[in-house]
């Protein structure tokens, strides 16, 4: 290979350079991985619905207009569908050599919620507000930063042929890459990003072939560390509450646990089938705070039941088998962590908003993918989507 930019006659491209004689040997309609895409925008409308239930008599957030939501919620799909659309036409070896300044810019965002600039939503001092109704919040993107700078770091030597698994010392950087970000974003504080975080870097580190001993000394770490923070008191008040809540559910039925016990009994009372869109009681009743987000799960399993919720977990689970898939079959090292970090970002975030919802996970803040309303979510699960088809369409035409 002649170098990362170059079109292969073995199949490899396309980068921007090799677009057109991509297309004319083999469709790109073709190459696409169509059971993601589509069960991506499935999940997307769903959401949609979801979402409008949620919202349209909550006169409080919108606006006065019962479709407010709605409106930005398809805005905000056909946003990161787009984003995804150039993604793929960047492509992911493209986006490899542009690590440094996508690392640099999440980084110099982030920082800047720290500063006035930074605005705090339900207790996390995560966003920049950006004036008309919108708002920015980088640690979404920062996944993605950390999942492409671990890649390159992790696969740059594996790929040129000069080692056949990441050596310690480019594993120590890695780490330190990922450890910057993170610490940032744990200052917000925003613990449910930072648990993503965690999950994604050990993810990251077994699909790189490194030493199973950075894995469990890891996990050792990690487990020291949320004790420290525990008990230093780095966590804010109401982090703790929602832990207390979750280990103790009865806890404060009207204060920390309100948030879990309705979402428990919004669900439980869908049945099979449930209530029907738009016929949910404790939706109608507006029991459930921030429904249209983090809670969005609950608006499924009343009013389209067991049903329904299946239906979305079953959407969630193609997504994941066929990025296992993709990760799987790419020759590339690289291509193989890119894929298997966003297999790990979605499988626990997803895992982590629906578990809380059902009680058996604390409540983090965590949307579900492509499911809850917030531009910055959606964008950046679209964005994994297109790296997702862009190792898919730039791998060996016999794979």
């Amino acid at each position: 290979m002649t170098g990362a930019n170059s079109f292969q006659v073995s199949g490899y491209g396309p980068e921007r350079a090799g677009w057109t004689r991509l297309l004319a040997r083999d469709s790109l309609a073709r190459r696409l991985d169509w059971p993601i895409l589509l069960a991506a925008i499935a999940l997307s409308l769903i959401g949609s619905m979801l979402v409008f239930s949620a919202t349209r008599n909550r006169t409080e957030i919108n606006q006065g207009d019962q479709y407010y939501f709605l409106i930005r919620h398809l805005m905000n799909t056909g946003i990161g569908f787009a984003l995804m659309l150039g993604t793929v036409w960047l492509g992911h070896r493209t986006l490899r050599t542009a690590v440094p300044v996508l690392y640099g810019a999440s980084v110099f965002l982030i920082l800047l919620v720290l500063t006035p600039l930074g605005s705090t939503v339900n207790g996390a001092h995560s966003w920049i507000v950006l004036g008309g109704g919108f708002s920015l919040q980088p640690s979404e993107f920062v996944k993605i930063t950390i999942i492409l700078g671990m890649a390159m770091l992790l696969a740059a030597r594996v790929d040129a042929g000069d080692k056949p698994y990441p050596d310690h010392r480019t594993v120590l950087q890695a780490l330190g890459l990922a450890a910057v970000p993170m610490v940032v974003v744990l200052l917000m504080p925003d613990l449910g990003s930072v648990m993503v975080m965690v999950i994604i870097v050990l993810g990251v580190l077994l699909a790189s072939g490194a030493s199973n001993r950075w894995v469990f000394g890891l996990l050792g770490t990690g487990t020291l560390g949320a004790l420290a923070i525990w008990q230093l008191g780095v966590l804010d008040e109401y982090q703790i509450n929602r832990f207390a809540a979750f280990a103790n559910p009865e806890l404060d039925p009207a204060g920390v646990g309100y948030n879990t016990n309705q979402a428990r009994i919004a669900i439980g009372s869908g049945g099979l089938t449930g209530s029907g869109l738009f016929h949910g009681s404790q939706t109608t009743g507006q029991f459930v705070p921030e429904q249209q987000t983090d809670f969005v799960f609950t608006v499924a399993g009343e009013e389209l039941g067991f049903v329904g919720g299946g239906l979305i977990i079953v959407l969630l689970g193609v997504v994941l088998w066929r990025a296992c898939r993709i990760a799987r079959e790419t020759t590339e090292l690289y291509g193989t962590i890119v894929a298997a970090g966003i297999v790990a970002w979605f499988a626990f975030q997803a895992f982590e908003n629906i578990g809380m919802t059902l009680g058996i996970m604390p409540v983090t803040g965590l949307p579900l993918p492509f499911v809850s309303y917030g531009g910055s979510s959606m964008f950046a699960v679209w964005v994994a989507v297109g790296l997702l088809q862009s190792i898919r369409v730039q791998r060996p035409l016999s794979a």
